[in-house]
C-alpha cells in the first residue's frame, strides 16, 4: 500500500478543471488546476452523518486523490452550519449484523485513508464538528475553522466509549492532560476554546476564507521533496496506524459487543427520542 501511495507522488501534469466523480454523490472532489489541491465536499445532508454509504465515499474520494496524484487534500462539507455530526446513530441502533460490521470497518478505512494519507490534509470546518466529525477533523494534519461552532470527541456523554484510535488521533493533536479531560468528560469546545488549546490551527471568517488558509498550510510543502514528506509522515504516525492494522479483527469485535449491549442500546434509543423532540419544536 505504502509503495502504491509514493509512487502516486510522482510528477504529473495537471490537467484542465478536474473534476472526480463519486459512485453515489454523497462527496464531490474538485482539483484546482493552479495549485493541484483537491477539495473533498461532504454532501450527505441533512448533517454530514457519517452511515455506510458516506463512509465509503470518503474512502473512494480519498484514494481517487492520491491516485490522480493531486498536491493536497482539504476536507470539508456543502453545509452551511455542520461539518460533521459524526457517526450516524441509526447505524449503531438495532443494527442490522451485517451491516454494522460493514459500517465499523468502513469507519476503519477512512481512519487509516486519512491518517495516513501520503498527501498534505487539512480541514476546512465550516460548522459543528462532534464525534466522528471531530475525529475526522484530527486526522488531517491541519485545521482551520469558522467562528460560533463546537468541535469534541463527546462520546461519553452519549454512553459511548471512543476507540482507542479515537482517543490516539485526539492526542496527536493536544496534550495528554487536555486529551483525557476532554474525552472524559465529552467536552465541545468553541472555535475559540479550541484555538486557544491548539485543537485548530486557525480562525477563518467564511468558508472561502477557511478554504484558502487549508490551501496555504498544504502550499509550504512546495519545495518539500514529496516522497520525504510522505515518509516522514508515515514514520511519525506509525505506530497508531500499525496498532489499527494490527487489530482491525478485535476493534471490530469490541465494537459489535459494545454497541448491542442493552445498556448502550437503551441509551442510544433515549438520544435519538431527544433528537425527535427537538425537531418537532
Amino acid at each position: 500500500m505504502m509503495r502504491s501511495k509514493l509512487l502516486s507522488l510522482l510528477p504529473r501534469a495537471m490537467g484542465v478543471g478536474r473534476h472526480m466523480s463519486t459512485a453515489t454523490k454523497l462527496t464531490t472532489v474538485e482539483v484546482n488546476d493552479k495549485t493541484g489541491i483537491a477539495t473533498l465536499t461532504m454532501n450527505r445532508p441533512p448533517v454530514n452523518g457519517l452511515n455506510l454509504e458516506l463512509l465509503r465515499d470518503i474512502h473512494q474520494s480519498i484514494e481517487e486523490i492520491e491516485d490522480n496524484k493531486s498536491r493536497g487534500l482539504i476536507l470539508t462539507s456543502s453545509n452551511s452550519t455542520i461539518f460533521s455530526a459524526g457517526l450516524d446513530i441509526f447505524e449503531m441502533y438495532k443494527p442490522d449484523k451485517d451491516r454494522v460490521r460493514a459500517f465499523w470497518t468502513a469507519l476503519q478505512d477512512v481512519w487509516l485513508a486519512l491518517y495516513g494519507s501520503s498527501v498534505p490534509t487539512a480541514a476546512a470546518i465550516n460548522g459543528h464538528s462532534p464525534a466522528g466529525g471531530c475525529l475526522l477533523a484530527t486526522a488531517c494534519e491541519y485545521r482551520v475553522m469558522l467562528p460560533k461552532y463546537t468541535i469534541g470527541l463527546n462520546e461519553t456523554k452519549l454512553g459511548i466509549v471512543a476507540p482507542q484510535w479515537f482517543m490516539a488521533t485526539f492526542l496527536s493533536v493536544l496534550p495528554r492532560l487536555q486529551a483525557e479531560r476532554a474525552l472524559n468528560q465529552g467536552r465541545m469546545f468553541t472555535t475559540e476554546e479550541a484555538l486557544e488549546i491548539g485543537l485548530v490551527d486557525e480562525i477563518a471568517n467564511s468558508k472561502e476564507e477557511a478554504l484558502e488558509k487549508c490551501a496555504g498550510f498544504i502550499g509550504t510543502f512546495a519545495k518539500v521533496n514529496p516522497i520525504a514528506r510522505a515518509l516522514t509522515k508515515q514514520q511519525l504516525r506509525a505506530a497508531e496506524l500499525n496498532q489499527l492494522q494490527d487489530e482491525r479483527v478485535q476493534d471490530l469485535e469490541k465494537f459489535i459487543f459494545f454497541v448491542t449491549q442493552p445498556a448502550v442500546q437503551k441509551g442510544l434509543g433515549i438520544y435519538l427520542e431527544s433528537l425527535k423532540k427537538k425537531s418537532a419544536k
